[in-house]
């Protein structure tokens, strides 16, 4: 008899999709709960822990702006892969544009009658969708304008709040595209609402390692592959830079850690910031998910054995929510991360019975499974 540990199968693409957009919405709702709290109200609410599980929350929770973009950021490309399946060509950005602007309308903010008037599609019908989470000034404001904001004509030049990064996996998710139109889906649609290169070059950065796991890499292969990506472009912003590089060293993958052990909540603020912006949000996701893989030095592809991939996405949640800043876009990102990773195996089943709606999520993954595999 093999005393070899057991070795998950590799997950399938559709796991993977599914994965990324299950566990981005876990990561969202769990850190929703706790967004506008400081580390010391999210200590006198739940523990010196914090919050640890979605049983903790009597009332439960809900998903934010964060999970409904990321929804119709995937409503976007999945039109836009219609009209490419039917043999039409299509701007896949005005696509994405148009999807963003019937998210506008859940929100219950107008356009000039000069902006285009969408046609409804099948997540518009959601109930669970047209409420109103928080959503970023920046996201609004850009979109209320009725005007295509592109790197060349931004619309809010000097935003780089987090709302690029948030809603921006599913151009990871899209198989058989090249690395280079990944990244430029995901900065044109970046620039539909923010202007800064940091807020875009964040984007695209999360969304090539989105791509690169999906494409099979491991964690730490896909990790390193993006942060070389930006590090490598002519006009790489330094305050991304500087963000991921400082998360690969904190999670000991890199360079001198500082310290022995993960990060302490008020650490982890100081060390990486609160989120609020883009390559913050990024850095910290990223940082959680590093910091808690069974073997950050090593192989954390789903193939190895001896990970458990639920446990690692409780712990990389649990670390990537509890802190004073922006706790469901760090935790959605986390969650985007690890169910690109994993697949649907990484989810925990009792979370699950906790999620707002999986129904529209799985129904939305599931049109990009039908356009993009099936």
């Amino acid at each position: 008899m093999s005393t070899e540990p057991s070795r998950p199968p590799v997950p399938t693409p559709q796991s993977r999709i599914h994965g990324c957009l299950l566990g981005g919405a876990l990561g969202d709702s769990l850190g929703y709960a706790v967004e506008f709290d400081d580390i010391s109200t999210i200590r006198s609410r739940f523990g010196p822990a914090g919050l640890q599980d979605f049983s903790a929350l009597d009332a439960g929770s809900h998903f934010s702006d964060d999970t409904q973009m990321t929804l119709y950021t995937v409503d976007g490309l999945v039109e836009a892969l219609e009209w490419a399946n039917a043999g039409t060509a299509a701007d896949a950005n005005a696509c994405v544009w148009l999807a963003y602007l019937r998210w506008l309308a859940t929100q219950g903010v107008p356009v000039p009658p000069s902006a285009p008037v969408p046609q409804p599609r099948w997540i518009d019908g959601q109930a669970a969708l047209k409420h109103r989470r928080a959503p970023g000034n920046a996201c609004l404001s850009g979109l209320a304008t009725g005007e295509m904001g592109t790197v060349y004509r931004p619309v809010n030049p000097g935003s780089k709040g987090c709302g690029t990064v948030m809603r921006s996996a599913p151009f990871g998710l899209i198989p058989h595209i090249p690395a280079d139109a990944v990244y430029k889906l995901s900065t044109d649609a970046a620039s539909l609402t923010h202007g800064h290169r940091s807020a875009r070059q964040s984007a695209g950065t999360f969304s090539l390692l989105i791509h690169a796991l999906v494409s099979g890499q491991s964690l730490l292969e896909a990790a390193t592959y993006a942060f070389a990506h930006a590090r490598g472009r002519d006009d790489a912003e330094p305050a991304l830079i500087d963000r991921l590089e400082r998360a690969f060293q904190l999670a000991g993958v890199s360079g001198p850690a500082a310290g022995a052990g993960r990060l302490g909540p008020e650490d982890l603020v100081r060390e990486l910031g609160e989120g609020w912006v883009a390559e913050e949000a990024l850095a910290v996701a990223l940082y959680a998910v590093l910091a808690t893989a069974p073997d950050v030095a090593g192989d954390t592809a789903p193939e190895t054995g001896g990970v458990d991939p639920q446990s690692h996405f409780r712990e990389a949640i649990v670390l990537a929510v509890n802190h004073s800043g922006d706790s469901d876009s760090t935790g959605s990102i986390a969650g985007n991360i690890l169910g690109a990773l994993y697949g649907e195996d990484c989810l925990p089943a009792e979370w699950l019975d906790s999620l707002e709606a999986p129904d529209v999520i799985r129904g939305m993954a599931g049109q990009l499974v039908k356009v993009t595999i099936a």
